[in-house]
């Protein structure tokens, strides 16, 4: 038994070590940590895995990526926009000419890589001024676009309205009759009779809604040959004191940006009253002025990016066969070509009305085949004589 006040255990004094125990994992951690340069081991350069960058070329990339898509997103829109237009353009024209696909011919190939000849007939019937507009159905403008794929090429071909042709059916007339008698299907069987150029499709042109074209499309640029003032027409003033003051519409020479209101003014200017010899003649190539350039800007990049707001627009003035597929064949076409010439059917006025068709006629439409280089006319046939120019000569020398 323990002794009296001696307790009976001892008691030991020990206790935890401080910081961690000792273990021998632990051990060889800390020597590696030292040697790799720690608060007492040797400082060494540690080579750590670079973190990956966004580089500008990958940022450039899916810029691109982007954009294209973009593009590809807005072409879609504008494509299916401008079908629903097409759609209707191609029911005006069958229900204005029933069955005139009997008298187009195919052309046996795709329009980007097949010569093919489209006829543009340009009408307008507003009152102008004149009693009874409203009710004549003549052509106004008579124009045949032969498009050249392989030598990259485009061929306007114009007709003089006065020109004196054989209608099938009635016989010898003005050729821009044959709209008043048969609408634009015997204008192409007339054409087509006449030039021996086979018609592959046909686009009529009201000039009266023209201006809404022209205005979708941002309007376009005219070089205006000459100095005109035409006679008192579509008087801009509300009251009769100011339109009986107003001399008239004036157009200074040079490049002109035209609205489409202005524009439709110039293609219907009769008269200009600073230039004795300006003709009806010349009213025909006021008008083919304004349809080239209106076509020339539908085939511009500015017009894609307007498709899908407005492109149902820019078919309302038209009545056409040409499908949609059609229409991007034919500004491939234009973007692609190289060379633009303008060439004219002509004939000598014997004063009866009529222009007499010159027998240089046949010479002209080989030119526009390619099977001869291109001529001017000759000055032996007169002012309206036939003949072939490049670029926009042919309308400061029309007359």
């Amino acid at each position: 038994m323990a002794a009296s006040g001696e307790k009976p255990y001892r008691v030991y004094r020990g206790g935890r070590q401080k910081g961690k125990v000792p273990l021998p994992g632990r051990d060889e951690a800390r020597r590696q940590k030292q040697q790799r340069g720690g608060p007492q081991g040797p400082q060494r350069n540690v080579r750590r895995r670079p973190q990956r960058e966004f580089s500008r070329g990958r940022a450039f990339m899916w810029s691109l990526v982007a954009v294209v898509l973009v593009l590809v997103l807005w072409a879609v829109a504008g494509y299916f926009v401008v079908r629903g237009g097409v759609s209707d353009a191609n029911k005006r024209l069958q229900s204005a000419s029933p069955g005139i696909g009997a008298v187009l011919k195919p052309t046996g190939g795709l329009m980007m890589s097949t010569p093919s000849n489209i006829l543009l007939i340009g009408t307008d019937h507003s009152e102008n001024g004149q009693v009874g507009r409203s009710s004549d159905r003549h052509s106004d403008s008579l124009m045949l676009l032969h498009t050249d794929p392989g030598k990259h090429r485009l061929i306007y071909l114009s007709m003089p309205r006065d020109l004196r042709a054989d209608i099938p059916g009635y016989g010898a007339s003005k050729i821009n009759a044959a709209m008043q008698l048969g609408g634009a299907k015997l204008v192409v069987k007339t054409v087509d009779q006449f030039t021996g150029l086979g018609v592959n499709h046909v686009v009529v042109v009201d000039f009266g809604s023209f201006v809404q074209l022209i205005d979708a499309v941002g309007g376009i640029d005219i070089n205006v040959p000459e100095n005109i003032l035409s006679n008192r027409f579509d008087c801009p003033y509300s009251t009769a004191s100011r339109c009986q003051q107003w001399q008239g519409w004036r157009f200074h020479k040079g490049m002109t940006h035209m609205s489409g209101h202005t524009a439709l003014i110039y293609s219907r200017i009769r008269e200009n009253r600073l230039n004795p010899s300006d003709s009806d003649i010349s009213r025909g190539v006021r008008q083919q002025q304004v349809m080239q350039a209106t076509l020339s800007k539908l085939a511009g990049a500015g017009t894609f990016f307007r498709l899908p707001f407005k492109g149902g627009q820019l078919m309302k003035p038209l009545s056409t066969d040409l499908s949609t597929n059609d229409f991007i064949q034919l500004a491939w076409d234009k973007l692609r070509a190289s060379q633009t010439l303008h060439c004219r059917l002509g004939g000598r006025d014997l004063g009866d009305g009529y222009l007499q068709p010159s027998e240089n006629n046949i010479q002209v439409i080989q030119e526009v085949l390619g099977n001869s280089a291109p001529q001017p006319p000759n000055p032996a046939d007169g002012p309206f004589g036939p003949g072939c120019f490049i670029g926009s000569a042919a309308f400061s020398q029309s007359k």
